[in-house]
């Protein structure tokens, strides 16, 4: 991310907002302090972004959280919920037992 004066910013507007235009953000300085953050605007998510894309759209907008490490090679393994094999079919079939003799 780019920092940039104010006055630079108003002499040079075009190139900045180019570089906007193209995905870069700047930070605004006045005096040495950041006053004000140039990004690009929000576009509506299409089918054709990548996760990437949507990830960092979507924190942008504050709806996730990105991680700050990288998972170097962690997998996520689902484990159930813990219950015997075959407890959810015996469920499913008592179930539509009961449909069958209302």
């Amino acid at each position: 991310m780019k920092a940039v004066g104010i006055k630079q910013l108003k002499a040079r507007l075009s190139e900045y907002i180019r570089l906007v235009k193209a995905g870069e953000s700047l930070l605004v300085t006045e005096r040495d302090e950041v006053v004000a953050e140039i990004r690009p605007a929000p576009r509506q998510l299409t089918r054709r972004n990548g996760p990437d894309e949507t990830l960092r759209a979507l924190a942008e907008a504050g709806e996730v959280t990105r991680a700050r490490l990288p998972k170097r090679g962690w997998v996520w393994k689902p484990k159930g919920l813990g219950l015997p094999k075959g407890t959810a079919q015996e469920l499913l079939d008592e179930l539509r037992g009961d449909r069958s003799t209302a």
